[in-house]
């Protein structure tokens, strides 16, 4: 059992081994008891879903906390693992708030219902799993053989939020998308869902022999994990603007969105009052951006200040979204 002690990419294996496991724990329970039969999810049950991973996540964090001010665990650039677990995890979980969108549309075009939508999603985090360990796997060594693509990540994270100040979002239209294209070209495609399968097995019409298709909620599973490589592509380095420890910047990825797919039902039926949140986004992603820039030269800002501007700009944009659409609902009922 020694090699449990051996270090892997900054930490003991015991440590990776030992949250991986936690993980997949959380998704057996959540599939095979509380879930175990496909069923719509109300807002009510959402919300109280996502209530218990947001207090997992943050007992986890806490013991990341412990286990640092302890002096059990170190940081691979001397940050404090506590304070930027959860700063990873505020700017994780406010960025994926437009994921929802985007997963709604997916789930739209496929015709997918919502008693199987949740199901979906979840096996879909197998593959976020492995896709955002090797991009933050990738990203790290980079970092490390290559300091000075922080720079490149800083001007990356400041373009990015300028550009979603000033230009304004367009409509996704998921039937021109060239993933859904290629895979409708290449492989056999049932008109039909068939309950919560992705695959099943019928006459090829051709030949009359029996052969594997794929469903419409397999296209579903493929475009939504691709959308979130895409994200990604803005959060990850946003997190490693935070701390370049892959350890902490992995699991805070992980944990914000494994309560993201539980919160999914409440926020699609509500997402259009978060509009003003993105500003807000944008705003974190600059003063990121620029913080990279600061610490680089004048040198490194502390911790605690970063949580709280994240932590405050990200309040501040969902508190002023819900208040700026306060009277929406109202104003609907009255055109119906």
């Amino acid at each position: 059992m020694d090699f449990l002690l051996l270090e892997w990419v900054g930490k003991p294996i015991w440590m990776w081994l030992g949250f991986l496991a936690i993980v997949f724990g959380l998704l057996a329970f959540d599939l095979g008891v509380l879930n175990k039969k496909d069923k719509e999810m109300g807002i009510g049950e959402s919300l109280w879903l996502s209530a218990f991973y947001i207090s997992f996540a943050t007992l986890y964090g806490g013991a990341i906390w412990w286990a640092y001010e302890a002096g059990h665990i170190t940081t691979e650039d001397g940050t404090h693992a506590g304070v930027t677990y959860f700063t990873g995890f505020f700017i994780e979980k406010a960025l994926s708030i437009d994921n929802v969108f985007v997963i709604s549309l997916i789930f739209g075009f496929f015709a997918i219902p919502r008693k199987y939508q949740y199901r979906a999603l979840v096996w879909g985090i197998i593959a976020v799993i492995v896709l955002r360990g090797l991009m933050i796997g990738i990203g790290a060594a980079l970092v490390q053989e290559y300091d000075w693509l922080l720079f490149i990540f800083g001007a990356f994270l400041i373009g990015t939020g300028i550009k979603m100040m000033v230009v304004q979002e367009g409509d996704t239209d998921i039937s021109k998308n060239p993933v859904v294209r290629f895979l409708k070209r290449h492989m056999r495609v049932t008109d039909e869902l068939h309950d919560q399968k992705f695959f099943i097995r019928q006459p090829d019409p051709k030949t009359g022999k029996m052969v594997a298709w794929a469903t419409p909620l397999f296209l579903a599973l493929v475009v939504i994990n691709l959308a979130d490589l895409v994200f990604a592509v803005d959060s990850v380095p946003a997190i490693f603007a935070i701390t370049t420890d892959t350890f902490i910047v992995y699991t805070a990825n992980i944990m914000a969105i494994l309560g993201l797919r539980a919160l999914y039902f409440a926020l699609s039926a509500m997402v259009h009052r978060f509009h003003y949140l993105k500003y807000a986004l944008a705003m974190v992603l600059v003063f990121i951006g620029a913080k990279i820039f600061w610490n680089q030269i004048f040198g490194k800002v502390d911790p605690i200040i970063s949580l709280g501007v994240t932590a405050a700009l990200i309040a501040g944009g969902v508190f002023y979204s819900l208040w700026r659409t306060r009277n929406e609902k109202a104003e609907i009922e009255k055109i119906v």
